[in-house]
């Protein structure tokens, strides 16, 4: 596939990839004879574990870290396991702060439901 068809099919643009090829969370995209990169299965579900993980807000220089661990195979397994276990731990506390700015939400809300509740009923006093 081209760049241009896969822009088209993870949403990404043909900058984004570039970029993330660049950067090493795409490793080794295969180029044609012309240079064109030939982007094949493997490198979609590179594209779609990066486009995951970066959605959920893992940094590109961890991601960056874990593929090239990955690429020097199962000694580095345990490394792999940590950046993960990290992440999670980021991951976690994010939705704990989310779950806290959620609630205060709520609460100024349920405050100014009362407020406007409590202003209607003395307009009909």
């Amino acid at each position: 596939m081209t760049i241009k068809e896969v822009s088209r099919l993870t949403g990404l643009s043909a900058d984004t990839l570039r970029y993330y090829e660049r950067v090493g969370l795409l490793p080794n995209v295969p180029r044609s004879e012309t240079g064109i990169r030939n982007y094949g299965e493997q490198e979609i579900n590179w594209i779609n574990f990066v486009k995951c993980y970066r959605g959920a807000g893992v940094p590109v220089e961890a991601l960056a870290k874990y593929i090239e661990l990955f690429q020097h195979g199962d000694a580095t397994i345990e490394e792999r396991k940590e950046i993960l276990r990290e992440q999670r731990d980021l991951m976690l506390l994010k939705v704990q702060n989310l779950q806290e700015a959620i609630k205060n939400l709520n609460y100024k809300l349920e405050n100014y439901e009362a407020i406007l509740a409590d202003a209607s009923h003395n307009l009909l006093d």
